[in-house]
């Protein structure tokens, strides 16, 4: 029979207590802010403690809403002394009504790599694929890591902190050869800087 929704969400707290217990040393931290649970583990726990959040009674985390990659070289300013690179996933408890947040860091910023979740959910399949197409983050045991977004061909990570706005390459449409082909990037790349205004008074601000 399927599952059926718990009528009460239950309370933040709650959630905290439950997880830690049932993750015990698998945890590196739970954090409770914004009514929202955010559990941090180690990438040698993460495959581990994201089943047990699947199956464990209290937990029982059936759903992957969410699975994203994050770079944090320009976090706070670029006032950041921690790991470049973290996966996020998103759980749902259908049964219990609860939700929870996932943060693993990689361990190596020159090649970010954590272990797929292809094999607890199989909806992690196309976020992981994401992932790598635009980070460069590489799931280990994913049967099919290939880009997903952009062109098979494409040079570098889009999403990370320091890829060009305007790209490597661009493509177009040569009439000759009538075929698509990669050229240098012709846009010259120039900083944006936001107009501020100082005038006294401006828009009748006192």
């Amino acid at each position: 029979m399927p599952a059926t929704l718990a009528a009460v969400s239950p309370a933040p707290e709650s959630i905290v207590e439950a997880v830690t217990a049932a993750l015990g040393d698998k945890a590196k931290r739970v954090d409770l802010k914004l009514g929202e649970v955010t559990i941090i583990v180690t990438p040698q726990n993460y495959l581990e403690a994201c089943r047990i959040l699947r199956d464990a009674p209290g937990c029982q985390f059936e759903q992957l809403l969410d699975l994203c990659g994050v770079d944090y070289s320009e976090y706070k300013m670029g006032d950041w002394d921690g790991p470049r690179y973290a996966v996020v996933s998103h759980l749902l408890s259908v049964s219990l009504n609860q939700r929870v947040r996932v943060r693993v860091f990689c361990s190596d910023d020159d090649l970010p790599a954590v272990d797929s979740l292809t094999a607890l959910w199989t909806g992690a399949n196309w976020f992981e694929r994401e992932a790598f197409d635009l980070f460069g983050i590489i799931f280990e045991g994913h049967s099919d890591l290939r880009r997903i977004l952009t062109d098979y061909g494409f040079i570098g990570h889009p999403f990370r902190k320091d890829f060009p706005v305007s790209g490597h390459v661009e493509m177009i449409y040569d009439a000759e050869k009538k075929r698509v082909i990669y050229q240098p990037v012709t846009i010259e790349p120039r900083e944006i800087t936001p107009r501020i205004i100082r005038e006294e008074k401006y828009g009748g601000l006192q």
